[in-house]
């Protein structure tokens, strides 16, 4: 097995873990808020960004 092979596999078993241990007992609770709390975060900062862009969709020509 080529090096990039074990690598990807163990960063897909260790983030199965890590998702295995965050949606334990009352750990689950706490990360559904956490998530929830930084979507709606994550939302509102791209919403900003969306009103702030200028598109220019049309081609002058001289």
């Amino acid at each position: 097995m080529r090096t990039t092979s074990k690598i990807a596999v163990l960063s897909l078993a260790s983030g199965a873990l890590l998702a295995a241990w965050l949606l334990t007992g009352d750990r689950k609770v706490r990360t559904r808020h956490f998530v929830t709390r930084n979507t709606v975060n994550l939302r509102k900062v791209q919403k900003t960004e969306d009103e702030k862009t200028f598109d220019d969709s049309e081609i002058y020509y001289i």
